[in-house]
């Protein structure tokens, strides 16, 4: 899926470059997109280098909280509930111990983790599916609940605003919290009523109950301030949070005797990799963004949808993050290309700059999940996996919409 996009954006410039020039008379249009070409692969790896120390620096943080003990503590933490959400996973079978761990690991940002994780937990639930080529209830759930991916610490995102400049980079933090329990508990919603799940257990309700009471009150408190005051008050929590989190981190070292010093190097080490790895992908991206947005298709695509928007009666500030939601369910990479394109093309502290990133951390990448984690097991039948993933996705990226024009609804 990845190559036809990236392939596509090539034959797309070239094609309406080429009637620019032949039908417009447009002499220029080719030189822009060789310019666009350099230019861009430039401004790539500038980027790539400038997010070394920012990556070097949350990584080390998040290897911290990985060695003393956090990912356990969530997991232990969880446990109750995956146990009435699977109930046809056995009591203290190994699926359920890789499945929490999996969502810890997503809930502090920990990708390297996450995924291996992830398919280990699938494995153990292969073993209990009675169709071996047809995905069971719990791998169904289990990976609706992945593509949603509710995320404590989207350390990628603030590492990219504050890469582009970002006035505050973790500005986002709150609402992209919000927008990503509301993309879970949708997804979870909707699969277990294809499902036929009881939800309505005391334990289920006492955890979904009270996570959306959270979260709820969270909106609520936000919605009834003014605007400037709303801005300061979520700078703050966000800030708080995430500083007190770190604080947290190195107190649960110092508890379990942790050397949180040693800790942070060692994931610094793999931030600074981190880093360099992403520089050829970063450089495919928005080098085939930048050629679809020289020629003008960027654009074509973009004022139709705003003119359908407007035809509606509705504000269109939230088309220029659209590339980023459409992107999202399909490319990871290509999502973090397009939402990076936004922001250089509106600003990071922009309305669009801002809704962007909270589209890029509110879902994980539907297709590429469902690929890794069903084609390890080898599932062809993914039954209404999709369907559930996609629902969760579009929640995910309404919510987003939603959030935006509550916090930042007078950005530019």
């Amino acid at each position: 899926m990845l190559n036809v996009l990236w392939v596509g954006f090539f034959v797309a410039a070239f094609v309406i470059a080429l009637f620019k020039l032949l039908v417009l008379g447009d002499a220029g249009i080719f030189a822009g997109l060789v310019k666009a070409l350099f230019d861009s692969s430039k401004a790539a790896f500038e980027i790539a280098l400038g997010l070394t120390g920012v990556m070097t620096l949350w990584l080390g943080v998040m290897k911290i909280g990985e060695r003393a003990g956090m990912l356990e503590l969530l997991t232990r933490g969880l446990a109750p509930l995956f146990k009435r959400l699977f109930p046809e996973v056995p009591p203290n079978h190994p699926a359920l111990g890789a499945m929490t761990m999996n969502m810890g690991a997503n809930m502090l940002g920990l990708d390297n983790a996450a995924t291996p994780l992830g398919i280990k937990a699938m494995q153990e639930l292969q073993t209990l599916n009675p169709l071996p080529d047809t995905a069971s209830d719990a791998q169904v759930l289990f990976l609706v609940i992945n593509t949603a991916s509710v995320t404590l610490l989207p350390v990628t995102i603030f590492t990219y605003r504050a890469q582009l400049g970002a006035a505050d980079p973790t500005d986002v933090f709150v609402p992209l919290l919000i927008t990503t329990y509301i993309g879970t508990l949708c997804g979870l919603l909707v699969t277990g009523m294809y499902q036929r799940l009881h939800l309505w257990n005391r334990v289920t309700l006492a955890y979904l109950g009270g996570a959306t009471a959270l979260i709820g009150g969270l909106v609520a408190w936000f919605g009834s301030l003014d605007a400037a005051e709303m801005t300061r008050q979520s700078s703050i929590l966000s800030n708080v949070l995430l500083f007190g989190l770190i604080v947290t981190f190195l107190l649960m070292a110092v508890r379990n005797r942790v050397n949180a010093y040693e800790a942070f190097i060692e994931g610094a080490k793999e931030g600074f990799h981190t880093a360099v790895t992403i520089i050829p992908y970063l450089v495919a991206m928005l080098v085939a963004i930048a050629v679809f947005r020289a020629s003008g298709a960027l654009d074509l695509l973009m004022n139709a949808v705003r003119s359908g928007v407007l035809a509606l009666g509705f504000d269109t500030r939230w088309v220029d993050a659209l590339p980023t939601a459409l992107m999202k369910p399909f490319s990871g990479s290509g999502a973090r290309a397009m939402m990076i394109d936004t922001m250089q093309a509106h600003g990071a502290d922009s309305f669009a700059g801002r809704l962007a990133s909270i589209v890029q951390g509110s879902t994980e990448t539907t297709f590429y999940v469902l690929a890794v984690y069903f084609g390890a097991v080898g599932i062809k039948r993914v039954r209404h996996a999709v369907t559930c993933g996609l629902i969760a996705d579009a929640a995910g990226i309404l919510a987003a919409i939603g959030m935006a024009y509550l916090f930042f609804g007078n950005s530019a």
